[in-house]
């Protein structure tokens, strides 16, 4: 019998489902204990803001699209933190020389100001998020949840 055909006939109880045993919901409670830990640390900006300067920081100047693409945000997610970080002086926009629909997004000095002042604190903010590991279990959660990414 194929395991497909297995599991269907085995019907789980819901007395046997735990939710805190499921991956999404052990996901969530890290990711609110991070998020929180951010906030404490670097309330200015939200995480896909940092994201956002930090891989602009990595890659130079590049589009909008691309960015987005690079820091796992979809089109309207990334424009509206583009336009943000534009308000605020952060990132300057611009139309492609060549594919004038093309928008190019790169840091102000401002924006790397801000940058090179955050980082040791974003730095900072991993280390609290992963201090109820030991060193060698942070460095396998985040080998493993590389591997799922």
């Amino acid at each position: 019998m194929s395991a497909v055909k297995a599991l269907k006939l085995v019907k789980p109880e819901p007395a046997d489902y735990r939710l805190q045993d499921q991956v999404g919901f052990v996901l969530r409670k890290a990711n609110q204990r991070h998020l929180a830990i951010f906030a404490t640390h670097i309330g200015d900006l939200t995480p896909p803001q940092f994201a956002a300067l930090a891989k602009l920081a990595e890659v130079g100047e590049t589009s909008q699209n691309q960015l987005g693409t690079l820091v796992a945000m979809d089109a309207a997610t990334i424009k509206g933190v583009i336009d943000r970080l534009k308000g605020r002086g952060l990132v300057e926009v611009r139309n492609h020389d060549e594919d004038r629909r093309r928008i190019v997004v790169s840091l102000t000095q401002a924006g790397s100001e801000a940058l090179a002042r955050l980082v040791p604190v974003a730095r900072a903010v991993t280390e609290e998020t992963l201090s109820p590991l030991t060193a060698r279990e942070a460095a396998t959660l985040m080998r493993l949840l590389a591997k799922m990414g």
